[in-house]
């Protein structure tokens, strides 16, 4: 057996790491490397296909296979996060398999192309020199900041069918990016800061005005924190019943998590029953590495009419207080109100220095002619105004 079949052969009795031949990519390995008894035609043909899915993500083989291998959830990973004990067998199969994970990484393009035997030109990967089990034991060390899973290479995801999945373009805002609002953001970061640090965090609820940067803010601090281990879930309205679900998928996780819900609001009689059981805790203890964030645009979160005051519940006092008091659950209200006339220009003046305007005399006039053309003052009209100036400079 030459050494590519003999490769080939221990990639295929992967057990830990088995997810990894099933990836677009590596799946593609152990065929390109079972080349003895094939025409020419097929070896070639097994080359390109493996090195096109490769370029596709990485032109370093090394690098695509150790990512792979960090973003791959196995039960030596979950165990090791979880701080429970690892079994001798396990931890001696999670060596070999390290080992042979690494000599694929090794493996240069021209050892393969000598057996394709194709005198023409055929493009090679990259390859640099790295310690699997050095760079895995690493991670998993640092797992409460780094995670695994697809929590290891993404920072922001979403709930689809119960399921969570990762945003593969999230907004990249960050907190230098947004001007004003200054308290108000300290107070979202310091209990970020509490969540990501162990101690007692408040599910938050950021209430205001349209457009003064609630959701912004969420995300910026998101970004600003990814690094320490802060991930992003992000809920819609009609998919919180899902909630608990959710939260019993992330409950053990070592990483931090927002359960981010936007432009929050219900009507009298709509069931929020998921947010409550989450916001006031079940038969199962609140899971302290998770917090809610919710905007809206109205302090209460109920739309309450004198209509919804009529109807035949005879305890209809009682229903009715319970929806209003729903935004009482979130232990920290936070109001983004809409800016006066000097913070609305403190921001202008603020994103025009970010931006780099050139011309910006008798800013101040034109940035409150256009707030009246929009309707009014806001973040987001000053950022809008802003980059309408930025589009007209030449």
């Amino acid at each position: 057996m030459d050494y590519l079949q003999s490769l080939s052969m221990k990639l295929q009795s992967l057990v830990v790491f088995r997810a990894l031949m099933h990836d677009k990519v590596l799946r593609l390995l152990p065929p390109m490397l079972s080349l003895a008894g094939k025409s020419p035609e097929e070896r070639l043909a097994r080359y390109s296909n493996f090195v096109s899915a490769l370029f596709c993500e990485n032109e370093n083989l090394t690098d695509y296979i150790f990512g792979c291998l960090c973003s791959d959830q196995n039960i030596y990973a979950v165990k090791r996060a979880r701080k429970q004990d690892i079994n001798p067998a396990l931890r001696q199969c999670v060596s070999n398999e390290l080992k042979v994970l690494e000599e694929a990484a090794r493996l240069e393009a021209r050892q393969v192309i000598a057996a394709v035997g194709y005198g023409g030109y055929l493009p090679e990967w990259q390859n640099r020199p790295l310690d699997f089990a050095k760079e895995y034991e690493h991670r998993l060390n640092n797992v409460s900041r780094l995670g695994y899973g697809i929590f290891a290479r993404h920072r922001m995801f979403f709930v689809e069918d119960k399921r969570i999945v990762p945003i593969a373009h999230p907004d990249p805002v960050r907190l230098s990016e947004l001007i004003g609002y200054e308290n108000e953001r300290r107070a979202v970061v310091e209990n970020t800061l509490a969540l990501l640090n162990g101690r007692p965090a408040a599910n938050v609820l950021l209430y205001g005005d349209a457009g003064t940067g609630k959701s912004s803010t969420v995300k910026a601090v998101v970004n600003e924190y990814a690094h320490e281990g802060l991930r992003l879930v992000e809920i819609r309205k009609n998919q919180l019943s899902d909630i608990p679900a959710v939260v019993e998928r992330l409950h053990d996780n070592p990483l931090k998590f927002i359960l981010f819900i936007d432009d929050l609001s219900f009507s009298c009689g709509e069931d929020f029953g998921g947010l409550k059981a989450v916001l006031e805790g079940t038969a199962r203890a609140k899971a302290p590495n998770i917090a809610i964030y919710a905007t809206s645009n109205r302090r209460r979160l109920i739309n309450e009419t004198f209509s919804s005051r009529d109807g035949d519940d005879i305890h209809k006092s009682e229903t009715i207080q319970e929806q209003v008091s729903l935004s009482e659950r979130f232990g920290l209200p936070v109001n983004f109100a809409r800016p006066g006339k000097e913070e609305y220009l403190y921001i202008v003046r603020g994103l025009a220095a970010q931006y780099g305007l050139r011309d910006t005399g008798g800013i101040d006039q034109r940035a409150e002619r256009y707030a009246l053309s929009r309707g009014g003052r806001s973040p987001r009209v000053a950022r809008q105004f802003v980059e309408r100036l930025k589009s007209m400079e030449h």
